[in-house]
């Protein structure tokens, strides 16, 4: 009897292990920063037309803040480069009206078990197990995300891999 116990309970505690990077792909990847108070989370295109390769949602805390996020191929050499937005409008919008809302821009980066840097890769890809977003904690103090029942706690720039969403 106790025997069929211990069973269950191995059982139980290897079935509710967190997901690895690698059996993940990028497009259902969930990080979070250090603290656990912002959340990374990727979701599909939705689209092999689409111009970006990536899309994700920064979660901000229990504030109910959702942040839109978008990575495209650019630049010479080709990399990823991310945008994470706040409220922007839709439809013809000038460039003072994307710059308002835009919390944060740059290269995005992934770090694999070895510590090794690269690029981040296209969403079918195998997931990252950390991701950098450079500067991003200091431009989110300086955007519209930031104040009075929105982000008001410190964000790393660093995202560790916590699980596989769907």
């Amino acid at each position: 009897m106790i025997r069929g116990r211990n069973v269950l309970f191995a059982s139980i505690v290897f079935s509710a292990a967190p997901a690895v990077a690698d059996e993940c792909i990028q497009a259902q990847a969930v990080y979070a920063d250090p603290a656990g108070t912002y959340e990374l989370r990727f979701e599909p295109v939705g689209s092999e037309a689409a111009v970006t390769s990536n899309h994700f949602k920064v979660k901000v805390g229990d504030t109910g803040l959702l942040l839109d996020g978008v990575v495209m191929q650019s630049g010479e050499p080709l990399r990823a480069n991310g945008i994470v937005m706040n409220d922007c409008p839709t439809g013809d919008v000038t460039g003072a009206e994307l710059a308002a809302c835009t919390v944060w821009q740059g290269p995005i980066y992934t770090v694999d078990k070895a510590g090794r840097i690269g690029l981040l890769q296209p969403e079918d890809a195998p997931a990252a197990d950390q991701i950098l977003l450079p500067d991003f904690g200091p431009s989110l103090r300086e955007s519209s995300a930031w104040g009075e029942g929105k982000g008001s706690t410190d964000s790393s720039d660093v995202f560790r891999f916590k699980g596989c969403g769907s």
